[in-house]
């Protein structure tokens, strides 16, 4: 874990880009190459735009950190909620 750790601190925002997140996780989750043909993505990124922009009108947020914070609520709601 340190590791991983220490790649994410150095990690630079030009090498982020760079990298093609989706394609890098679909090995280990395959839904991520094909959700893109199935799921009606403008209703949902509608959805989580507003989210976003009711994060950075409420708390001042700027757009990466309303992103951010979104994620870990996402991510905290999904692991305190799912089936074991």
């Amino acid at each position: 874990m340190d590791k991983i750790e220490n790649i994410l601190k150095n990690a630079t925002e030009e090498n982020q880009h760079k990298v093609d997140w989706t394609a890098a996780w679909s090995g280990k989750y395959p839904v991520l190459k094909s959700y893109q043909s199935e799921v009606d993505i403008p209703a949902y990124s509608g959805e989580i735009r507003r989210l976003l922009t009711k994060l950075q009108e409420d708390y001042g947020y700027s757009d990466l950190d309303a992103m951010l914070v979104l994620k870990d609520i996402l991510a905290h709601e999904y692991m305190d909620n799912r089936r074991k």
